[in-house]
């Protein structure tokens, strides 16, 4: 199975476990990794023959704009949703960073895998 990959999308929420972090949006970056058959969009050289990585931007960026969620796991869990079920992956991998979240880190965060990844 091949890969399509989006890196460090740039995302503004309101997020955290404590009120006063939602109180103003907050930046998270997105990493996704989404299962998708290449050859046969290479070969027709459609957008439609394959998972349209802007489109799941898009959803993401609009599902994010509008939540409020405490953590990141719930942000990352809902993401894979979107695009197993919006989208058609069969398998996904989602990394929701939360940087300068950690006074002395640059970064924290989770990462998670659903579905299979088809041979």
């Amino acid at each position: 199975m091949d890969i399509l990959f989006v890196r460090e999308l740039q995302v503004q929420t309101r997020i955290g476990i404590y009120d006063w972090e939602r109180q103003v949006p907050q930046t998270v970056l997105i990493d996704l990794e989404i299962a998708a058959d290449a050859a046969i969009a290479a070969r027709l050289d459609k957008v439609e023959a394959t998972i349209n990585y802007q489109s799941v931007c898009d959803r993401v960026v609009d599902y994010l704009e509008e939540a409020e969620t405490e953590l990141v796991e719930t942000v990352a869990e809902e993401i894979a949703r979107i695009v197993r079920e919006e989208f058609g992956a069969p398998w996904v991998r989602v990394v929701v960073h939360k940087p300068a979240a950690v006074r002395g880190s640059r970064d924290v965060g989770v990462r998670i895998e659903r579905g299979r990844l088809l041979a």
